[in-house]
C-alpha cells in the first residue's frame, strides 16, 4: 500500500495541506516510511497521472477539485481517503488513518467536498455577479475592472 498525501513544507511531521493539485509537496507513505517529494505537476490531473507512475493506491486529502477525482477514477484502484477540514499534522493523520478513522470518500460525498472547495473559491470571483446589475441601464458607462 503507497499513501499519499498534500503537506505543506518538506519536513519532519509537516501539516496537511488544503491544497492539492497545486500544494508544493507530497507525503508519500509506504510501509511506515515517509518520503516527501516536490510536485511535479502543474495541476489535479498532472498530479493523479504522477500517482500512477509512482504506484500510488490511497490519496488522503482534504479537499479536490472534480478533474482529479475524475482521473481517479479513470485510473481505478485508488482510493480516496478525506482527512477531514481542520488542520492535521502528518504523523496525526497517518496515525488516524492506520487506526481506521478516516471515512473513504465515495461519489457523493465527494459531491459534497467539491461543492465545499468550489464554495470557498467563490468569492475570489465576485466580478461576474457584478455584470448582472448592469443589464438594462442604458447609460454606457459600465465599469469593467
Amino acid at each position: 500500500m503507497k499513501i499519499a498525501i498534500p503537506v505543506k513544507m518538506n519536513r519532519e511531521n509537516p501539516a496537511v495541506s488544503p491544497l492539492f493539485g497545486r500544494t508544493k509537496w507530497f507525503a508519500f507513505v509506504e510501509k511506515g516510511k515517509v518520503e516527501i517529494k516536490r510536485n511535479p505537476g502543474d495541476g489535479g490531473q498532472a498530479v493523479i497521472e504522477w500517482f500512477a507512475d509512482e504506484g500510488v493506491d490511497t490519496v488522503i486529502m482534504q479537499e479536490m477539485g472534480i478533474s482529479p477525482y475524475e482521473m481517479i477514477q479513470k485510473h481505478g484502484g485508488m482510493k480516496i481517503y478525506h482527512s477531514g477540514y481542520e488542520r492535521i499534522l502528518l504523523n496525526d493523520l497517518i496515525k488516524k488513518f492506520a487506526d481506521g478513522e478516516l471515512e473513504m470518500v465515495d461519489d457523493s460525498r465527494m459531491k459534497e467536498i467539491i461543492k465545499h472547495h468550489e464554495g470557498r473559491h467563490s468569492h475570489d470571483d465576485h466580478h461576474h455577479h457584478e455584470h448582472e446589475h448592469e443589464h438594462g441601464h442604458e447609460h454606457g458607462h459600465h465599469h469593467h475592472h
